[in-house]
């Protein structure tokens, strides 16, 4: 009997699930394993519309929809914030965890009811199981929220509504349903604590670090959407076109973002910016060998188009050359975890919205550029790139930089870190720099129904472990007390899940490994 993967990523979903209850246990934790339960069912109504075409818009090819791993992250990931924030005493961070909870299961019941709306006969198990869910959520919501909380999260719920209909139909076959739900979700939710906070100054507070992520969140997504419309009315390969898309591109960084930004941090970005870099030597060095290693990567990236155009039309960058940007990516990543976390965020931010802006250029064939990013990132495509965009190398920061940007700062323990608690910004990182490296690089048994081998799968755990055991060595500040096990544990579930799931892996283990070492 054939084993299918769907229903071992769903168990292995229900089993973080039920952990984070085990550890976790109100209401909100309840309703998290109602709403696991009601996301199974709806999952196969999704897959079989994936299946005969009628999924309203074109889906990402050659993957599953999703649905179960992808609608737990942001309630799971509140919960697990929640318990944080409340054991450290800070109320206002406690209830905004309340809140990304609550948005999290409102935006996957209403994936649910679009899959129950568009089947055809209509199930009537299905949402009989939904109703229930449904109902317990809600009932949960009027006991826990506040009538302002819960006026936020249908802002939230609107703001995805809308931008939901334009991305999907602007980029198809770039997501799958549960992918769009977590990218277009979370970048909804960006979007709404903005506007929130530029609306209510007198409440703003915080690093001005904090301040740069959503500033250019907002900002890419403007600029995205308004030329996507503006370039179907006109030609966007001309120098006209080009010089157009440059001029508006300052006219919204300096004219929109940077005061927007201003009022923000109460100083000039460009002036805070300048002073936060310099302030000591450490940052200097840490900038400089940042830019020998992007230096290094833009080499490896021609060195493979060079090939390409001295052999075969057809080459195409083996697994083994992606595995160099792994390293470099990691390479990046663990100097600033280790000598100045503010400023590997303030970076990898920055990196982002460089990423964005290329891939813009890129995709709309921008002038002078354009036209050379296409042959040159042509050669990294594989099948999760099946759209318009190329966002492979944009999904590998993401799950590098979320356990950073995601970390309750305001929450977490002066001094020595306890517990796996520590671990909580690193988890991207050293998943990639032993994990990834072995999940299919070497064995011969699969893993029935995928492509992953067993031996793969326990290298990575193994080899997790022993990163584990070396950051305990050189790392004096983490007191893990007789929490090893949850990590071992951790660590083997998110890998099982890795074996079975045909989502985006780079950004959705991290979260998951993040989320278990939260707790």
């Amino acid at each position: 009997m054939q084993t299918n993967p769907v229903l071992v990523e769903s168990a292995v979903v229900f089993s973080v699930v039920m952990c984070v209850h085990m550890a976790v246990w109100n209401q909100h934790s309840w309703c998290c394993v109602a709403l696991v339960i009601q996301a199974f069912y709806v999952q196969h109504k999704w897959d079989r519309l994936l299946r005969n075409g009628n999924a309203v818009f074109q889906w990402r090819l050659s993957a599953n929809s999703g649905i179960v791993p992808a609608v737990m992250v942001m309630p799971l990931l509140g919960v697990a914030l929640r318990e944080k924030c409340a054991a450290s005493g800070n109320v206002y961070f406690e209830r905004f965890s309340m809140v990304v909870t609550v948005t999290g299961m409102m935006l996957a019941l209403f994936l649910s009811l679009l899959a129950l709306g568009i089947t055809r006969p209509v199930p009537t198990n299905t949402c009989v199981i939904a109703g229930v869910a449904s109902s317990a959520i809600l009932y949960t919501v009027k006991q826990t929220l506040t009538v302002s909380e819960v006026i936020e999260v249908l802002e939230v719920l609107l703001i995805f509504v809308y931008l939901s209909l334009i991305v999907l139909y602007l980029l198809p076959r770039c997501f799958t349903p549960g992918e769009a739900l977590l990218i277009v979700g979370g970048i909804s939710f960006i979007v709404n604590q903005l506007i929130k906070r530029s609306l209510n100054m007198a409440e703003v507070k915080g690093e001005p670090v904090h301040y740069f992520l959503p500033v250019v969140v907002v900002g890419s997504l403007l600029l995205g959407v308004f030329f996507a419309l503006l370039f179907c009315f006109m030609e966007s390969e001309t120098w006209v076109s080009s010089l157009f898309f440059h001029m508006m591109t300052a006219v919204l960084g300096l004219g929109i973002l940077m005061p927007w930004l201003s009022l923000l941090i109460r100083r000039h970005p460009i002036m805070w910016l300048l002073d936060f870099v310099t302030l000591n030597d450490k940052r200097l060095c840490l900038l400089g060998y940042w830019v020998l290693l992007a230096t290094l990567a833009t080499l490896v990236v021609l060195h493979q188009n060079y090939q390409r155009q001295s052999g075969s039309k057809k080459h195409q960058a083996s697994t083994v050359v992606r595995k160099y940007f792994h390293l470099i990516v990691v390479a990046t990543f663990v100097p600033g975890l280790v000598y100045d976390r503010q400023l590997l965020h303030v970076a990898s931010v920055g990196c982002l919205g460089a990423f964005l802006l290329l891939e813009y250029v890129r995709y709309f064939r921008i002038r002078p550029l354009g036209q050379l990013l296409r042959q040159l990132l042509t050669l990294f495509l594989d099948e999760r790139d099946s759209g318009p965009l190329i966002l492979t190398h944009i999904y590998l920061l993401l799950g590098m930089s979320l356990p950073i940007w995601l970390f309750p700062g305001p929450c977490a323990p002066k001094g020595i870190l306890p517990g796996r608690g520590a671990w909580c910004p690193t988890p991207g990182c050293w998943r990639w720099v032993w994990g990834t490296q072995w999940r299919r690089s070497m064995g011969e048994i699969r893993w029935p129904g995928t492509k992953k081998t067993v031996e793969g799968t326990a290298t990575s755990v193994f080899a997790q472990i022993i990163a584990v055991a070396i950051f305990l060595i050189f790392d004096p500040t983490i007191n893990l007390n007789s929490t090893y096990s949850w990590i071992v544990g951790s660590i083997t579930m998110v890998a099982m899940l890795e074996a079975y799931t045909s989502q985006i892996d780079n950004l959705l283990l991290p979260l998951y490994l993040f989320i278990l070492l939260l707790l």
